[in-house]
């Protein structure tokens, strides 16, 4: 299922110190724009659009149900133009009809004339003459009258045919009418449903679960690996069915210019997956399930290639949960440690603070007691040694120390992986349908 992520950012440098945030943005001012993305409709513009095509579709079923009235009228034998059609068509079997019966008295009298006899009188045959004459008359005028009532006749019946024709015709354009109306109306309403499902469920909320890194050291040596930690910690009073961990890393040059991403790479192992895996694209790691209370640790490895050139990095971690119930949520802050990247052949770094409450040492390990080492970083009494404050740049947000007495471009960078990632220190909001599987 589709899932939305509007990720934050939320790195306390970045937003505090924006010098240092506009110190790395050459970085990606040769990347191409990003193209604007297309405004998606909301839930409310679908909504009204699926009322709209229901209104058209209840329309067009109302034309149609009226047009099936009119088709029904019009080829009825009782329509008007039926009617008339009808007695127009009598009329003109009438008139055929005095006609076949004028010209039969013509026969009739031309044989009564061709029948007199040699001794008829001249009266007689005068008056046989004009019976002919006037029946040949009668024949001529019942003629006229039977064609004008045959072209009236026809006429009406045309009138009748055309309009049942008519009738019929519109009654397609409003049948389909209705299948178009009916599409749009499937359209929306999937449009609707799709959306729904998309962005139903509750909003996720912020939750006390916390991502934190141990054990990253200030500098990283190109042609070198260095295994730290993130623990994943639930502080909610609840059992998280599904809670996954982000962990990304962003590098640059020394000057910032160049992002150099490509040299490094990350890897996450767990208990119960022991053997390495690479981080995916998409910067996510499995956790699962999680009790109350309960704790659990990634072994997260960062390797950067020989060729990698020096520069200035960040690791950025967040967590989040789903519950099979659909609801959702995450720490609106996360985890930021700062380190840079040394040419091959030099030599390692130490360890620096990297969580809310890493201690640091010498050596690369990490604590809990919130002890310093050697070299002057800070641990969670919040003290410092002396001659090291330009040595090291505290976030109060979990940033390492940056093994530099310029901490513009570590800080600056920091602010840039965020915006590249989406969000360095994530909250996480998002809506799933309740009830969706995690």
């Amino acid at each position: 299922m589709k899932i939305r992520r509007i990720l934050a950012t939320a790195v306390a440098v970045a937003v505090t110190t924006p010098a240092a945030f506009l110190s790395v943005t050459p970085a990606f001012a040769d990347s191409e724009p990003a193209a604007e993305a297309r405004a998606e409709p909301t839930i409310e513009e679908l909504e009204k659009a699926a009322a709209e095509a229901q209104k058209a579709y209840d329309d067009a079923l109302a034309a149609q149900k009226a047009g099936y009235e009119v088709v029904e009228a019009a080829v009825s034998d009782e329509a008007p133009l039926a009617v008339a059609a009808r007695a127009a068509r009598k009329k003109a079997d009438d008139a055929a009809a005095a006609r076949t019966t004028a010209d039969q008295a013509v026969t009739d009298a031309k044989a009564a004339l061709a029948a007199l006899p040699d001794t008829a009188s001249d009266a007689e045959r005068t008056a046989a003459g004009k019976a002919v004459t006037g029946a040949e008359a009668a024949a001529a005028t019942a003629a006229t009258a039977e064609a004008e009532a045959e072209t009236r006749a026809t006429e009406a019946d045309t009138a009748s045919d055309d309009a049942r024709v008519a009738a019929v015709r519109a009654y397609g354009v409003l049948q389909k009418a209705v299948a178009d109306a009916l599409a749009a109306k499937t359209a929306a309403d999937e449009a609707l449903a799709k959306a729904r499902e998309e962005e139903g469920g509750p909003d996720c909320v912020p939750a006390n679960l916390r991502a934190t890194l141990t054990g990253l050291p200030s500098s990283v040596v190109a042609g070198t690996g260095t295994t730290f930690s993130l623990r994943v910690r639930n502080g909610t009073e609840q059992t998280l069915d599904a809670v996954t961990a982000y962990a990304y890393v962003h590098t640059t040059d020394t000057t910032g210019l160049k992002t150099t991403d490509a040299y490094m790479h990350l890897q996450w192992s767990t208990a119960a997956s022991p053997k390495w895996h690479a981080v995916a694209k998409d910067h996510r790691i499995g956790i699962g399930a999680l009790k109350a209370g309960a704790q659990t640790d990634v072994k997260l490895r960062l390797t950067a290639d020989a060729k990698a050139p020096a520069g200035n990095g960040v690791v950025l971690t967040s967590a989040e949960y789903v519950n099979k119930d659909g609801s959702c949520g995450g720490a609106p802050g996360g985890e930021t440690a700062a380190f840079t990247v040394k040419a091959a052949g030099s030599g390692t770094g130490t360890t620096g603070s990297t969580g809310n409450g890493g201690t640091t040492g010498d050596t690369g390990s990490t604590g809990d007691t919130g002890s310093t080492g050697s070299t002057g970083s800070t641990g969670t009494s919040g003290q410092q040694a002396q001659g090291s404050a330009s040595d090291e740049a505290s976030t109060g947000g979990g940033l390492a120390s940056t093994g530099s007495s310029d901490a513009t471009v570590p800080l600056g960078i920091t602010g840039a992986a965020a915006v590249a990632l989406g969000g360095a220190a994530v909250f996480v909001v998002r809506r799933r349908k309740a009830g969706a599987q995690v």
